[in-house]
């Protein structure tokens, strides 16, 4: 496991260890610093933007892997069904472009970022820019027709004047140790969580070894609505030409290597192990560029990946390769609200 990984492992204890004790005084630093971000913000000191149509922000107070993107999408598709014309902008991690650049076909992940080209992948409009603001104006220069904007992991972003916040938690790991960066998984308190609009607890896939408890510690935004999300798996598909390949049982029983370039990759692993999935696991760090040589297991009848990983494999890719496409399934009511709130707010 990479330094990365034992850092991130760590978090996730019920305690501190040895080496993130260590790191609580550049905690305390972070947290006074972040705090002072917040009230310079908050009190005016430090301008933040509006774009003239709503913005819903969805992000986390934790460090990477807790399901912002498939939210992201799922939430798209239901504001979509409802007659909105939503558009999506992101930061483009892993990217080279700072942008603002709308996201097109023909882009790559080397240069816009992983996640933007699954975004751009349903037809919604997705510009990416390290300058939220200017990347969301763009975007709007660029489509009048879009009425609301999906911020992809925003919530600490406050140039960007929102109208509602959707905090995604990670049903399994919570919010780890309770630390601060680097101490602990955090980029803000939990009581931060006090101040959105709904909370989202990505509960996975039935069978991944979701806990069952409230993953919150006790009395953490008990007033804010909460919302389940369930990824369910859906056909593999070729990574070479994104044909379905067939249900899970129909894949090599032997030889079978799996990859996630992902910020918890055991989420993805514990998905293939509740699909009855034999497999060697390979950990990579997140947005990964692959190379030929990382997968290079001589032997491998199979090699599995997350959608995220398929769209930088594909130029490396072969007939072995498939990925596992994934749907967020969320409540209704949860769009519901969302769309009260961007109408309260309008109305104000």
């Amino acid at each position: 496991m990479s330094a990365a990984g034992r850092l991130g492992a760590a978090w996730y204890r019920a305690s501190l260890t040895p080496a993130t004790a260590l790191a609580t005084p550049l905690s305390l630093l972070f947290g006074g610093l972040a705090a002072t971000r917040r009230a310079l913000y908050r009190n005016g000191w430090l301008a933040g933007h509006r774009i003239g149509v709503p913005v819903i922000v969805i992000g986390n107070i934790t460090a990477g892997g807790a399901g912002k993107t498939p939210l992201v999408r799922a939430l798209a598709e239901a504001l979509r069904a409802r007659g909105h014309r939503p558009g999506i902008v992101s930061r483009g991690h892993g990217g080279r472009l700072a942008g603002p650049h709308l996201v097109v076909a023909a882009d790559i992940a080397d240069d816009v970022g992983d996640e933007p080209l699954l975004l751009a992948a349903d037809a919604t409009p997705v510009s990416i820019g390290r300058d939220r603001v200017a990347a969301a104006r763009h975007l709007v220069a660029a489509h009048p027709d879009v009425d609301v904007i999906l911020a992809d992991d925003g919530l600490q972003h406050y140039a960007l004047r929102r109208d509602v916040e959707v905090a995604v938690v990670d049903a399994a790991r919570g919010l780890g140790n309770g630390w601060l960066l680097p101490a602990g998984p955090l980029r803000e308190p939990a009581r931060r969580l006090d101040r959105v609009d709904a909370i989202v607890l990505n509960a996975a896939a039935p069978g991944a070894g979701v806990a069952a408890a409230d993953p919150l510690p006790a009395g953490t935004a008990p007033a804010v609505p909460r919302f389940t999300m369930r990824l369910v798996p859906q056909p593999w598909r070729r990574v070479v030409d994104d044909a379905v390949v067939a249900a899970p049982s129909a894949l090599p029983r032997d030889a079978v290597h799996a990859i996630a370039g992902i910020a918890n990759p055991a989420r993805f692993f514990d998905t293939l192990r509740g699909l009855g999935l034999d497999f060697v696991a390979h950990a990579f760090p997140d947005h990964h560029r692959y190379r030929a040589a990382d997968l290079a297991w001589p032997g491998a009848r199979a090699i599995l990946m997350t959608e995220k990983d398929a769209v930088k494999c594909r130029r490396i890719g072969d007939d072995r390769m498939a990925w596992l496409p994934v749907r967020a399934e969320i409540d209704a009511a949860l769009v519901t609200l969302i769309e009260d709130r961007m109408h309260g707010s309008q109305a104000a």
